[in-house]
């Protein structure tokens, strides 16, 4: 008889295992997209974040129902696969 005080976990992780998953985004770089190009993206994704509502540019207005913050969506993709390739792009081409 077990223990009740005893709690079971489970079994450890496999350590080859971890190597087996992937990591979901990929890099653009690995699409054939030059790397200043995703750099240039990101940049522009991030002052477009950072511009006020209706301030100087903005490409769908806020207050249609739904698709109003579809493109400060796409700007936050575009500035997160800067930091991707930021940090995974150097691991890609060693």
């Amino acid at each position: 008889m077990t223990d009740p005080k005893i709690i079971d976990i489970g079994t450890p992780p496999d350590p080859e295992e971890e190597t087996k998953k992937s990591f979901s985004f990929r890099p653009l770089t690995s699409y054939g997209l030059p790397r200043w190009s995703v750099f240039a993206l990101a940049a522009v994704g991030l002052l477009y974040i950072l511009n006020p509502t209706f301030g100087l540019i903005e490409f769908i207005p806020d207050n249609l129902p739904i698709i109003g913050n579809l493109d400060e969506g796409v700007a936050f993709l575009l500035v997160m696969y800067g930091v991707i390739e930021l940090m995974e792009g150097k691991k890609e081409i060693e």
